[in-house]
């Protein structure tokens, strides 16, 4: 959630760690700061709220070395305020951290007699660390006792005043990686925060602890024994943040979708035949599939349950992660796991992959990042080679995880010999149409925009669906209410009459996701329900749909027709406009909504 940028060199580093921190926006913060280590000592700037403000600090009171550390915050203990930012001091330490220290409160009654200046469960760590320094530890030693002192989720970069040049770096529970330069090295809590200073990156993997200094890097495990750790070698485009012509990430996203999904498919379906992936999955072995996300990613989860159940008679079963393992769940041997996540990195679902890993279940993680401890720890990582995604809001990191779902659905059905030849080329026919149905649906932008400004007057709103738009209404609501703040529900359309439908009133607006499939009449039943309530109907179909009940909702927009397959996917790019839109009319931060992390790294 927090980011992190370290540098140890022999060239002041200041500009550069602000650079890194800018690299860094989009996972979500709320202050910011940055620490130096020069021949005065440790120095540092913080302020609340963005990074232009702590610009603004360094602007009146410059401060400058060859080694220093830079983090920004999201806060989880303390308020968002100058005294809770990052980095945190104690007499020669300097600490920047993200996760959670889940027994800090305990370390702090051990410190007893300590001068604390912060609410926050990082502080310790420096107080510990210089603890062990007074007691006469070497810094090593210092740091491997702290080390061994702490409990809970961790990636640390941390400083300390004694002539050393050095910066200390450990993980556990959060993403950490070390750059490699030329007479400098770096530290970064991912790949975009180093993307303009190394190439080179080296991934602490759980429990390693690492030592950088101006001529190379040392790492050691939890036992603090020496280690080597893979070099990974990133090319430009993953590490790629540019904005281009764009107003906002979320809406050049959106527009990347045509190029992303076809990105996605290399991975899984041809013209007539499968990709690598049919060699490494064979689905006549697996009798459940267990899939496993958080927010946006557990909605595709959703939908590719209708799609592995329907096409390929396989069981499915969807689990929030944060909820998963806590109610003991009943695993069978010939599950497979999958864990969906675009980062790769989020916490609850990290936890509930090492927990069916530890049952014995076969494990694997479709992510956007391969080089994530997901991808690195499952049994199989599948890539969704969607491209870098900045705005916090997912879009084109879920159609992408939908196409990926969709394509495993088909290769499942055919080895489970659920649909003949013919229809197998169908659809996937259908899927390498993708790109220009996305392309064709994004030609509604400017009827969506008029659409979305009528509804950012108001400050609730539905959306319905039945079949497999049901996920997706559920994904409407969600993206409308994390930028725009409007508040939103999604409801499976039939389930309205058993106790949403008491909300609906004059003028209450309802989005509808009704593509003219099977279960258009049903679905047309539920829209007469709230339109005889007063209820103000926002129609998203097709065209065979839009001339059938386009009079009956206030507004109607007509994306392409499509088979049923892959309609859900089609379907998604009008709620991804509807919200971007709604925002903007708002004036609302649309990249870095508000309390929202686009990596949650902590439970």
């Amino acid at each position: 959630m927090c980011g992190i940028v370290g540098i140890v060199g022999t060239k002041t580093v200041t500009d550069r760690l602000i650079d890194g921190l800018k690299r860094l926006e989009y996972r979500g913060y709320d202050s910011a700061g940055v620490a130096v280590l020069n021949g005065s000592g440790l120095k540092r700037a913080r302020a609340k709220g963005k990074i232009a403000s702590l610009v603004d600090v360094l602007s009146g009171a410059p401060i400058d070395g060859p080694a220093g550390i830079a983090h920004t915050r999201w806060a989880t203990h303390g308020e968002p305020n100058v005294a809770n930012a990052h980095p945190h001091f104690a007499g020669k330490v300097g600490v920047v951290h993200n996760g959670i220290i889940e027994n800090y409160q305990d370390i702090r009654s051990e410190l007893a007699g300590r001068n604390f200046t912060s609410e926050t469960d990082t502080e310790v760590i420096a107080h510990l660390m210089d603890e062990g320094l007074k007691s006469g530890k070497s810094s090593r030693e210092a740091f491997a006792w702290t080390l061994k002192k702490l409990r809970g989720a961790y990636a640390l970069g941390l400083m300390v005043d004694d002539g050393m040049n050095e910066i200390f770096a450990a993980r556990a529970g959060s993403p950490l990686a070390i750059g490699i330069g030329k007479g400098e090295m770096y530290l970064g809590s991912d790949a975009l925060a180093l993307a303009q200073l190394s190439r080179e990156l080296v991934y602490l993997e759980e429990g390693d602890w690492a030592v950088l200094s101006p001529e190379g890097y040392e790492i050691y495990d939890e036992n603090d024994e020496p280690v080597l750790r893979d070099v990974t070698v990133i090319n430009a485009a993953s590490a790629s943040s540019d904005k281009g012509d764009y107003d906002h990430y979320m809406l050049k996203e959106i527009y990347e979708q045509p190029t992303s999904l076809n990105a996605t498919l290399k991975n899984y379906v041809g013209r007539n035949e499968f990709g690598d992936i049919k060699d490494k999955i064979d689905f006549n072995e697996i009798d459940r599939l267990v899939l496993i996300a958080c927010g946006t990613a557990s909605y595709a989860g959703e939908v590719a349950k209708y799609w592995f159940e329907q096409y390929a008679g396989l069981a499915v079963d969807v689990d929030i992660a944060s909820e998963f393992r806590y109610r003991s769940p009943v695993l069978s041997p010939n599950s497979l796991f999958i864990a969906i996540s675009q980062s790769g990195e989020t916490a609850d679902t990290l936890a509930a992959l090492r927990y069916c890993k530890e049952a014995g279940i076969k494990t694997a993680a479709l992510v956007n990042v391969m080089t994530s401890t997901m991808a690195r720890e499952a049994d199989m990582a599948m890539p969704l080679n969607a491209g870098p995604e900045i705005g916090v809001a997912s879009t084109k990191a879920f159609t992408s995880q939908l196409t990926a779902l969709a394509s495993l659905a088909l290769m499942a059905a055919q080895q489970r010999g659920r649909l003949d030849a013919s229809a197998l080329r169908k659809q996937m026919a259908n899927l390498n149409a993708l790109s220009l149905l996305v392309s064709t649906a994004l030609e509604q932008d400017v009827a969506i925009r008029k659409l979305a400004k009528d509804l950012s007057s108001s400050k609730h709103a539905f959306f319905l669906g039945r079949g497999a738009m049901v996920p997706i209404a559920f994904e409407g609501a969600l993206k409308l209410k994390e930028i725009s703040y409007i508040h939103a529900e999604g409801y499976a359309a039939g389930e309205l009459k058993h106790g949403p439908i008491a909300l609906i009133e004059k003028g209450t607006p309802v989005v509808v996701i009704a593509p003219h499939d099977e279960l258009f009449e049903k679905t047309v039943s539920n829209m007469q329900e709230v339109a005889a309530r007063g209820a103000k109907i926002f129609l998203f179909t097709d065209k065979e749909g839009h001339k059938e009940a386009a009079h009956m909702a206030h507004s109607a927009v007509a994306l392409p027709t499509t088979d049923p397959f892959i309609a859900p996917i089609i379907q998604t790019i009008g709620v991804q406009l509807l919200a971007y839109h709604a925002a903007v009319a708002l004036g609302t931060d649309v990249d870095q909504p508000r309390n929202l992390a686009k990596s949650v790294t902590v439970e």
